[in-house]
């Protein structure tokens, strides 16, 4: 019922959104001597801010046709690696012939596409050869292309590190920061020839008990059965997957934006003042942010549900009692995997010790393949984004990989 009210609210703001989008052209207009006033620009500006507010934001696009390498402008194609039902592989095709580390970049499905890492890839560009997870708008998917729960997540992970081969490293970011530590657990207690080089986990909950946040506070003050009951909806009929039980993204988006409520209000009324003053490149970056940040996807109900129960309710990882298929998840076998961990000093979503946990237990790992990053002064989303990511974070990211790289590290003994 309550994805057909907000469905129901968007189709009636319609005609509202339309009238302050056609005031805004009008009085935006230069060759109408109004939008040269004050007055003229607070209305544009006050339209602009309506339609904003009641726009539906569409799946962003990556847009990253080119990067830099050693100095030079290299084109980059995305190419649709691998397809799969609630996960589409994509490959950023550098117009190159360098042998770089191969990088699976696992976006978290946690409300947002996975063009949230855009800068992620940016970064990672130059010296990597970059694939992502494209998770899939669970409203999209037909109910009879079935379930997708934890598990599936899990053997998804894994199908994308076989398909990319050998020496392969993985990144995750944040919410698979489980999923992955779990694949690569089972795949080491196979001795799976194609275990993955190197993991990096970036602000992951691996251990949700220690410095619990905000987040994981409505996680464990809540039965299951108050998530199913209150938050899990029925995608309306107007949707692909009509039918399909789903968390919906306006809930998560709800949800992220009351925890900083006043820092998101202060931002559109500093754009506001930027469209009156016909600043038009500081209002740019804020459209810039905010059409990503608003732009949100559904997820699974048994996916959702599993993770709540999983990671944030029971702590079955952390305790050793974390299961996939029925059968265990441990850890400690692997040893041919080094480990990377990086938090966020501010971190407000993953609490500080949740990643570092992964250390404790990975038990069989050297010192040698382990290495922990905490980054002063950046919050949860300057782990993986912004000026500290790209100036301090990676930096010490690169070299990791750099150094368990197997196949830099063939061609260095020889």
């Amino acid at each position: 019922m309550l994805y057909h009210m907000h469905e129901l609210q968007h189709v009636s703001v319609a005609p509202l959104r339309v009238a302050a989008e056609a005031t805004r052209l009008i009085f935006s207009n230069r060759l109408l001597p109004v939008s040269q006033t004050g007055i003229g620009r607070a209305i544009a500006a006050s339209c602009e801010m309506i339609e904003r507010t009641t726009r539906r934001y569409p799946k962003p696009e990556f847009n990253l046709p080119h990067t830099t390498i050693d100095g030079e402008q290299v084109a980059v194609r995305e190419v649709l690696a691998l397809r799969k039902r609630f996960c589409t592989l994509l490959h950023f095709e550098r117009d190159t012939q360098r042998q770089d580390p191969k990088v699976l970049l696992v976006a978290p499905m946690s409300g947002h596409f996975a063009t949230l890492l855009r800068g992620t890839v940016e970064t990672l560009l130059p010296d990597n050869d970059v694939y992502i997870t494209d998770w899939r708008d669970a409203s999209k998917v037909p109910v009879w292309h079935g379930l997708f729960d934890l598990d599936d997540y899990i053997d998804y992970i894994r199908d994308f590190i076989h398909f990319l081969g050998p020496n392969t490293h993985v990144i995750a970011v944040c919410q698979p920061s489980v999923p992955v530590l779990a694949a690569v657990s089972l795949m080491a207690a196979e001795d799976d020839p194609l275990q993955p080089a190197s993991m990096t986990l970036m602000g992951g909950p691996i251990d949700a008990r220690c410095s619990p946040t905000k987040v994981n506070d409505v996680a464990a003050d809540h039965p299951l059965s108050w998530f199913q009951g209150n938050v899990i909806q029925t995608v309306p009929l107007t949707h692909p997957g009509a039918g399909r039980r789903v968390y919906p993204g306006f809930l998560q988006l709800s949800g992220f934006m009351s925890m900083n409520i006043d820092r998101h209000v202060d931002a559109h009324l500093r754009m506001f003042q930027h469209l009156v003053r016909g600043d038009g490149d500081n209002a740019e970056q804020h459209r810039t942010f905010y059409d990503e940040y608003l732009s949100v996807m559904d997820l699974t109900a048994e996916f959702y549900l599993q993770t709540i129960r999983t990671v944030f309710q029971e702590y079955l990882l952390p305790r050793g009692l974390m299961t996939h298929r029925g059968t265990p998840v441990k850890p400690a076998a692997i040893r041919r995997t080094a480990l990377m961990t990086v938090e966020g000093e501010n971190d407000d979503i993953t609490g500080g010790g949740q990643t570092l946990a992964a250390h404790d237990l990975c038990s069989g790992l050297p010192d040698a393949m382990r290495r922990h990053h905490l980054q002063p002064q950046v919050g949860h989303y300057g782990v993986f984004n912004g000026r500290r990511w790209r100036t301090e974070i990676y930096p010490q990211v690169r070299n990791f990989i750099r150094t368990h790289d197997r196949a830099e590290t063939l061609v260095a003994a020889e």
